[in-house]
């Protein structure tokens, strides 16, 4: 059997009227006698890596994870997304040398999409 997945994305969500539609859509194109399938229609959630541009930039000044193909992982705020790549800014708490108190550090981190494997957004509870 052959199973078609399809997930749904769009800036002011998805809601199951609308992954109804799409189903139906798909299912009148298509002929169960002649193919044995499944169809599983969803919006992309939360737990899905970024698929396209419009998902970093609609997650901009949001916490992500992003792995690279390289094995690394960086976590940190989404603050850039183009066509090139993307921006992660950490903040760090540091010790400055002759202080006794640490302090927050900004570092920006420039990505490049073909350096990266996988960006999710960090679900926080």
């Amino acid at each position: 059997m052959n199973k078609i997945i399809v997930l749904i994305d769009r800036d002011g969500g998805v809601n199951i009227r609308q992954c109804v539609e799409v189903s139906r859509f798909i299912e009148k194109s298509l002929d169960r006698d002649a193919e044995d399938f499944e169809l599983e229609v969803s919006s992309a959630g939360l737990d899905q890596p970024f698929r396209v541009l419009r998902q970093y930039q609609k997650n901009m000044g949001k916490e992500v994870d992003v792995k690279l193909k390289d094995g690394k992982k960086i976590s940190g705020n989404l603050i850039r997304a183009t066509e090139e790549g993307i921006t992660i800014q950490q903040i760090s708490k540091v010790r400055i040398e002759g202080r006794k108190a640490k302090e927050e550090v900004s570092k920006n981190i420039d990505l490049t999409f073909p350096e990266i494997k996988e960006t999710r957004v960090v679900i926080k509870f």
